[in-house]
């Protein structure tokens, strides 16, 4: 039974930004996940052990939130990579990485990048 989890909402102050100065003051990131997993198991089993742990899956997303990079699509492929070899039961994995109040000379809420792996290419 292919099925999906989400984690929406995470939030993160970290220091990421193509700009030498949005490395050094940071700013206030969003991040959500959309994971395709087979469910079948945890479903009847009520096990944790079957199914993805979340709390795993936000510590790496904390961790790498805390790696600085330049690009939003650098960061958004990372914490993808990362998740769907930390899970192999994992088919695939998309990540939506916003930055509020990007400094683009204008009001602009947030800028969003979004990209999937998918563990078959």
């Amino acid at each position: 039974m292919m099925s999906v989890i989400e984690l929406q909402g995470m939030e993160f102050f970290a220091y990421h930004g193509f700009h030498d100065a949005e490395r050094v003051t940071g700013n206030k990131y969003g991040v959500d996940l959309i994971i395709t997993t087979d469910l079948d198991r945890p479903s009847h089993s009520d096990s944790l052990k079957d199914t993805i742990n979340y709390e795993e899956v936000y510590r790496i997303v904390k961790e790498e939130m805390g790696k600085p990079a330049r690009l939003l699509e650098h960061l958004s492929f990372r914490i993808n990579e990362v998740i769907i070899n930390s899970f192999p039961e994992i088919s695939s994995v998309k990540s939506r990485v916003s930055k509020y109040n990007p400094p683009l000379g204008g009001i602009c809420r947030r800028a969003l990048v979004e990209t999937m792996l998918d563990r078959n290419g």
